[in-house]
């Protein structure tokens, strides 16, 4: 029998993944961890999604983890991800119940599943600081200044992940990163696809629902507990524009179209990613999911012919 089954639900924001993951659970006598880069910070609850009334299903609370996990105003990095990742999957299949990781931060799942070393390998500001100052064709001619070894899988999609990759770089050039044995995993990966339409109007009803909720009345409250402007922005769009909004710098209409604009270009970055794992050799089994379609039973279906072939049942 094959050993650490691990099902994985992902996808773009607001296409229903935590319903799906949450159903899955209750069926599969499963508990979700959580794979949302924001989602693990205490007081960040309408802006991120959290929905944690969502994890009940027939007055039965489906457990969770990795969420709330930090203050907010703390810093969270795909490394940290990694070893909660692996301490909560212990913990799980040490209940013989089934992981179910659910999420739509690709970089935090793929680095799961490909095991990525360099997530272990330090910041390091001071070089940052200086690669800030450079134009991207300046850092993607410094990047190839560098062993092949150490860029061959470099990621030139943004100057954040170019800045990455030469600190990556620049720091095996001088360091040995140890390796660290993983458990590895028997994972079906299960993706959720909604029809671009139905995707867009999912992302304006539902951001229309936080605000309604309170989205603004929670960045406020951060604001006034110390969680400085600067981190705020950097926690993603919703916290983004709403401290925009809330310094006068625009209008309420202006914040939502903006955002609105946003998010579904983020949804779209999404999608690219999922796309970058799958040539990497990540096998995604897609849903076209519709308004008027629930995916659960086709989920099911998939997790149990992808066993089954492994010889898991």
């Amino acid at each position: 029998m094959t050993k650490n089954p691990l099902l994985i639900i992902l996808g773009p924001t607001a296409s229903g993944k935590t319903k799906l993951a949450v159903n899955l659970a209750n069926i599969l006598k499963g508990e979700i961890i959580s794979g949302d880069s924001r989602q693990v910070f205490e007081g960040m609850d309408i802006g991120t999604g959290k929905d944690l009334d969502e994890y009940i299903i027939n007055g039965k609370r489906i457990q969770y983890h990795l969420i709330d996990i930090k203050k907010a105003g703390d810093s969270y990095n795909v490394n940290e991800f990694k070893e909660d990742f692996y301490r909560a999957f212990e913990k799980i299949t040490d209940k013989n119940a089934l992981p179910i990781l659910c999420g739509g931060s690709g970089m935090y799942i793929h680095s799961v599943l490909q095991d990525h070393e360099y997530t272990a390998i330090p910041p390091n500001p001071t070089l940052r600081t200086t690669l800030l100052k450079l134009e991207t064709e300046e850092l993607i001619h410094l990047l190839s200044k560098y062993s092949h070894k150490f860029t061959a899988h470099a990621d030139l999609s943004s100057r954040k992940r170019i800045i990455r990759a030469i600190e990556v770089s620049s720091y095996l050039t001088d360091h040995k990163l140890d390796k660290v044995v993983r458990p590895t995993f028997n994972s079906c990966v299960i993706g959720l696809e909604p029809e671009l339409n139905l995707r867009r109007q999912s992302i304006i009803s539902r951001l229309e629902l936080r605000l309604n909720e309170g989205l603004i009345n929670e960045v406020e409250q951060l604001m006034q507990s110390g969680v400085s402007i600067e981190k705020l922005q950097f926690y993603g769009l919703e916290y983004k524009y709403v401290v925009t909004y809330i310094l006068g710098e625009i209008d309420y209409r202006t914040l939502v179209e903006k955002l609105t604009i946003a998010i579904c270009q983020f949804a779209k970055r999404q999608m690219t990613f999922f796309r970058k794992m799958e040539k990497d050799g990540v096998k995604i089994h897609w849903i076209k999911s519709t308004e008027k379609t629930d995916p659960t039973q086709q989920a099911l279906d998939l997790y149990n012919s992808f066993f089954n072939s492994q010889g898991i049942f």
